[in-house]
């Protein structure tokens, strides 16, 4: 009888990593919903002009974008050559130490509960059908077939970071000045709180504590940059 997964877990080749990929979106997004927020409603709290605040915001939305895109990809490219080495090394000893590796690889099936002469005929018969995908799936966690693209992670999370951005950005830009400040306060944290809810929910955490975080984190930094905007804008510095 073949026994199938259920129909809610992620059992599908690269789900693990499309999830790791949606949950870095979602996070990417929040960091831009914070950092632009605080920005613009801090030189909203100095100035009613619209100028500033759409150049604050800009340079700020650019100069995030870019920080994350260069973070992810150094971040990732270090990942994916480390990964490339381990993978070159267990290649190299396999061609040089099969009965070794065969040895080992017997043992990881062993500590996880087989038996010993199981675990050596598991290990016998991963081994004729693809002898590096077996070593490498069971001693490195790593599918060669599926290493991670610098280049997407970037490209990724700068445009999660611009999508988050732009929410508070907008809404601080057209909004009157009477209300600017306020409303775009509760627009934020209505963002947040769904980002929150999203990075939980893909995390299998709760939702409640993760939009509670998040928000009252959020409101605090916009109070804060507020306030420092204003004592700033009101000491008329320069």
């Amino acid at each position: 009888m073949i026994t199938r997964g259920h129909r809610n877990e992620p059992h599908a080749p690269g789900m693990g990593g499309r999830l790791n990929w949606l949950r870095a979106g979602v996070l990417g997004a929040n960091d831009g919903i914070v950092s632009i927020a605080g920005l613009a409603v801090g030189v909203a709290g100095a100035t009613t002009e619209r100028a500033p605040i759409l150049t604050a915001g800009v340079a700020g939305l650019l100069a995030g974008a870019i920080s994350m895109a260069l973070g992810e990809y150094v971040s990732v490219s270090t990942q994916r050559d480390t990964e490339k080495a381990l993978l070159a090394k267990e290649r190299h000893e396999l061609e040089n130490q099969p009965e070794a590796e065969l040895d080992e690889l017997a043992g990881i099936y062993e500590s996880k509960g087989l038996r010993p002469e199981t675990a050596r005929q598991v290990a016998i018969e991963l081994t004729d059908h693809d002898v590096f995908a077996a070593h490498v799936e069971a001693e490195l966690k790593i599918d060669p077939d599926d290493l991670t693209n610098p280049w997407h992670a970037a490209g990724a999370s700068a445009l999660a970071f611009t999508a988050g951005a732009l929410l508070p950005l907008l809404a601080i830009l057209v909004l009157p000045v009477a209300v600017r400040v306020p409303v775009t306060f509760i627009v934020v944290l209505m963002a947040l709180a769904v980002t929150g809810a999203l990075s939980a929910t893909l995390g299998g955490a709760s939702a409640k504590t993760a939009m509670l975080r998040v928000v009252v984190g959020g409101a605090i930094g916009m109070v804060v940059t507020y306030g420092v905007g204003h004592l700033i804008g009101g000491v008329g510095l320069g």
